[in-house]
């Protein structure tokens, strides 16, 4: 067997001829290197094998009958191992019939000895241009994958899930080893995200197999330089990496306009494996609208940390009001967010919850008079206490991405039993949301203290929710509330926290 580049440099098709008889061997090797090929030598199925494991190869010529390891275990190893490898079975006269039994179980054509070197040229070139043509095929079919992939990507504004459906599919269209998702300006680029196949994840789980030289890669990118290298050159890409060979890189930019948001980057550990100019394309053109999808999840997520804020900032405005109101908007919010995840609430419902329970008193600021003077309000103080949530909704409505907080906002002092305020609904009439508030609410309030009273302790509170659950509040959230509530103390009380006594 001739020495071989387990990497070459270069796409010329790549022949390997398999044959015990060395003069065979030559003949058909100097005629195919003739034509361009690059073509290389075993002298059975056992040194073939080996040969395959080192280098990739477009079409294989083998005899059928051969010491150690015949053409037709072989093609079995072919067909199992490299299935983008074509086989060309050669035999004798009294033997076509296994030829042909050859084709059925995955050769591609047959050679009778002896042959004219013309036919295995034409056989040779017949069959890279159906392979070819199958590639292109594949392709297409490539192509129109990562279409529905890219369409997926477009779709989401989570940072998270575009990050990771670009990775994972990275991983799936080009048949790589492992694929990384780095992110950041400049040459700060932080590895967002890491995918293996589930061969190298089981040999080695959850290790990255080695470090990108950011800083080469970006200049390399920055330069507008295609990224596809194989062999000690991929290598040179690395700061580190253990033992394992890479065989092959494909880096393509993660850019919006002129600016780098980072990089994609598809390794083979696989030495039958390298990627090509069309891989990187293919590559590329995902790794465009995934940029375009991280541009937009950061401009999301930035959107989503104002809301944040903004909603934190009205919550202590209200709390601000007087001493006795302090945390009072957080502590429900905490009370209302456990209660949704004991119900089993989905976390875009979860959010809504959360902000609806910290923005729940908004409305007080539009109510003039002391609610927390000593002893009770009057009666026309208490029915213009009634208002604030009405004022609530008003001061909200305006603030068009706050609009889903607004019907906890505006409704969590209705009532089970319709006597509630400020529209008297009653049952599955009053929004799930400020069903869960209303609980969550009376709960802080009865177990803090105030200017007309002391709090109550946690016992009596817990049983008076329990009493009123079927008239003031609806049973199945209280009943949810009353049974969970010790649990979440004991969680409250072992990371440090204060809880009511």
């Amino acid at each position: 067997m001739t020495a071989s580049d387990p990497v070459p440099s270069d796409d010329k098709p790549r022949v390997l001829v398999v044959d015990d008889e060395k003069l065979i061997r030559d003949i058909i090797a100097d005629f195919l290197g003739m034509e361009g090929y690059i073509v290389r030598t075993a002298e059975d199925g056992a040194s073939a094998i080996g040969e395959l494991s080192r280098a990739r190869y477009d079409l294989v010529i083998s005899d059928l009958k051969m010491p150690k390891m015949g053409g037709l275990e072989l093609l079995k190893e072919i067909v199992n191992a490299h299935p983008d490898t074509l086989t060309v079975i050669m035999t004798g006269f009294g033997t076509v019939e296994t030829a042909i039994d050859a084709m059925k179980r995955g050769a591609y054509d047959y050679i009778l000895k002896p042959f004219k070197v013309e036919e295995v040229v034409h056989i040779v070139q017949r069959g890279l241009e159906k392979r070819r043509l199958s590639a292109e095929n594949l392709r297409l079919k490539e192509a129109l994958s990562l279409y529905k992939v890219t369409e997926a990507i477009a779709a989401s504004l989570s940072l998270d899930e575009v990050v990771t459906t670009l990775a994972e599919n990275a991983l799936t269209e080009v048949r790589a080893d492992c694929v990384s998702v780095h992110l950041g300006d400049g040459n700060n680029q932080q590895l967002r995200y890491f995918k293996a196949s589930d061969k190298l994840l089981a040999e080695q789980p959850n290790e990255e197999f080695g470090s990108f030289d950011v800083a080469a890669v970006v200049e390399r990118l920055r330069l507008g330089i295609p990224l596809v290298e194989h062999g000690a050159r991929a290598r040179e890409l690395f700061a580190k990496h253990p033992d394992r060979h890479v065989v092959s890189v494909c880096v393509v930019p993660l850019k919006m306009r002129d600016k780098l948001l980072g990089f994609v980057s598809a390794v083979s550990l696989t030495a039958s494996k390298r990627f090509d100019e069309g891989q990187r394309k293919l590559l590329s053109i995902v790794a465009s609208r995934a940029a375009a999808a991280i541009e937009n999840a950061k401009l999301y997520e930035d959107l989503q940390a104002t809301f944040q804020q903004t909603i934190q900032s009205l919550a202590r405005t209200i709390d601000k009001m007087d001493r006795y109101t302090a945390g009072h908007s957080e502590r429900v919010a905490a009370y209302a967010v456990a209660l949704a995840r004991w119900l089993d609430l989905p976390e875009d419902m979860i959010d809504v919850v959360r902000h609806s329970a910290l923005m729940h008193d908004i409305g007080k600021i539009g109510c003039v008079m002391n609610l927390n003077k000593p002893g009770k309000l009057t009666h026309e103080e208490y029915e213009s206490f009634k208002h604030h949530p009405v004022y609530g909704r008003d001061i909200l409505d305006p603030i068009k991405f706050l609009g889903p907080v607004i019907p906890g906002v505006y409704l969590h002092h209705e009532r089970w039993d319709g006597r509630g305020y400020p529209l008297g609904l009653s049952r599955a009439d009053i929004p799930l949301v400020a069903r869960i508030i209303s609980v969550a609410d009376t709960y802080d309030a009865m177990t803090s203290d105030r200017a007309y009273r002391r709090a109550l302790p946690h016992e009596v509170t817990v049983n008076e929710i329990e009493r009123c659950a079927g008239s003031q509040f609806d049973p199945e959230i209280a009943n949810t509330f009353v049974t969970q509530i010790e649990l979440y103390r004991e969680e409250q009380r072992a990371g440090g926290k204060e809880i009511p006594e």
